[in-house]
């Protein structure tokens, strides 16, 4: 893919667990469609980061009656995901909190972003009531296996 080449997706979805399924499977098959094939690094890490923050989004900020809305954007090698909700008292901590407890169902969602993406934030949601959670991934290495990132996964030997 050339690095000049920039993309756009953005979509509504109902604020589902059926609604955050279809926007993930819908980054990815973007990605895919845009030359990041699904066993890739970005589309592998970018549709796991879609399925956690759409999954904030439905669990945390749903409003009855309001969906949620996605936009991905790809520059070259620079990725980012937004995910706006309309629920504006509800935010995420500005870091990723300690793990959770081994025995729980949750809590490991913001863990993983912070592990995954290059950056991640929110932010007041322009042009209506509510928050975009965001996370940018750098597409030119693989944080999966680069063990001299401070964000390498557990796949690196320590």
């Amino acid at each position: 893919m050339s690095s000049s080449t920039s993309h756009t997706f953005a979509m509504r979805f109902t604020s589902t667990p059926r609604g955050a399924r279809l926007a993930r499977r819908l980054v990815s098959h973007r990605l895919d469609a845009w030359g990041h094939p699904y066993d890739s690094h970005v589309n592998e890490t970018l549709t796991l980061i879609a399925a956690e923050l759409t999954a904030n989004a439905v669990r945390h900020g749903h409003v009855p009656g309001r969906d949620f809305h996605v936009r991905l954007t790809t520059d070259g090698h620079t990725h980012r995901i937004e995910v706006s909700d309309t629920r504006t008292e509800k935010h995420p901590p500005s870091k990723a909190p300690a793990p959770a407890n081994p025995e729980s169902d949750g809590g490991r969602g913001l863990l993983l972003i912070s592990a995954l993406a290059d950056d991640w934030g929110c932010e007041p949601r322009t042009g209506a009531p509510g928050k975009t959670v965001w996370a940018v991934v750098d597409g030119s290495h693989d944080r999966r296996t680069d063990c001299g990132s401070r964000h390498a996964l557990n796949w690196c030997a320590t």
